[in-house]
């Protein structure tokens, strides 16, 4: 990776494989191409969004044992979809950086564009079901008829919900939140986008009375999201009060703490990229071309939520285990 890339990117620690040597070289170019039309990050990341959304018109299809060669077809076009709206998600940011035009509102449409993918994607696996569903009550011994249909389809429905909002959107906000405390501790914060739900807060409470309704509401989602990462990662909170506490600010910390805490956080940032875009659709790719989508919401909430308790008992731990030392 060429210099140039490479400034683009948050840190190469954070990259998984595939990310750091096709996706993000290859969204550096489409980066400079936006760039020499001045186009603005948040304007790549909403066209990342319609594409996402899009890709359900062709997921809705069944694959090779349902509709033959053009049910195929339609499944790799809404594979292809996703892999260009993920590249032009990894796009954004990489312009961002390139042109310095970053904003909070910004940050804000990152952290929901694979939110706003998955939904319709999701509503749309669930009805593909209801269309075709021959394997799993082969699988199961039902007896195909509408009302087993519909039954299975309500039951697969309550499910995705489940799946997509609790363990996918989980998952996925750990994810990003581990990269974010990463950067924190190998960059400083000027190097990484760590926030919290107390300080988003406080931008809520003095925005303008006139501010514009999107602006209130995507700062309301976005406290609301940093509370829910908190949450889940009590031990690492309870290390930052102490951290502020016995060194009065986070830019007080010793260079020695700061490294034995990126030291113990590298080796996961491999199991954390495994909760991210590529591996997880990687699974939703295969489940799909394979007539068995429904597998990918039982994927999601055990293989996928193995995973995720793995990463966070493991960061909890040395958190824990510092924290007690200082």
């Amino acid at each position: 990776m060429n210099e140039k890339i490479f400034a683009t990117l948050k840190s190469a620690e954070t990259e998984d494989w595939l990310d750091y040597h096709v996706v993000r070289p290859f969204s550096y170019y489409w980066a400079v191409f936006f760039n020499w039309f001045d186009i603005h990050p948040n304007t790549v990341t909403i066209l990342s969004m319609i594409i996402g959304v899009a890709s359900a018109a062709f997921f809705v299809h069944g694959s090779f044992f349902y509709e033959g060669t053009m049910g195929l077809v339609f499944n790799i076009i809404a594979i292809l979809m996703l892999c260009v709206a993920d590249i032009l998600d990894c796009t954004d940011g990489q312009l961002a950086r390139m042109t310095g035009k970053k904003s909070r509102i910004g940050r804000i449409l990152d952290g929901v564009a694979g939110f706003v993918w998955f939904v319709p994607i999701y509503v749309c696996l669930v009805y593909r079901f209801y269309l075709y569903h021959t394997i799993e009550f082969g699988w199961l011994g039902i007896e195909d008829t509408p009302q087993n249909a519909l039954i299975a389809t309500a039951v697969l429905f309550v499910f995705a919900l489940f799946s997509g909002f609790y363990c996918f959107g989980g998952q996925q906000r750990l994810a990003d939140y581990y990269i974010q405390v990463h950067l924190f501790f190998l960059k400083g914060e000027k190097g990484s986008e760590l926030d919290n739900s107390a300080r988003q807060q406080e931008i809520y409470d003095q925005l303008p009375k006139d501010a514009p309704f999107y602006e209130r509401l995507f700062q309301k989602s976005y406290i609301d999201y940093t509370r829910k990462q908190e949450s889940v990662t009590p031990q690492f909170q309870k290390l930052l009060q102490k951290l502020r506490g016995k060194y009065g600010s986070l830019d007080n910390i010793p260079t020695d703490v700061r490294e034995e805490i990126h030291a113990n956080s590298l080796p996961l940032m491999t199991w954390n990229g495994l909760l991210t875009f590529n591996f997880r659709s990687f699974w939703l790719f295969l489940f799909c071309l394979l007539d068995v989508p429904a597998m990918n919401f039982l994927w999601e909430a055990f293989g996928m939520g193995l995973l995720f308790w793995y990463v966070n008992h493991r960061h909890e731990t040395f958190c824990r285990r510092i924290a007690e030392r200082l």
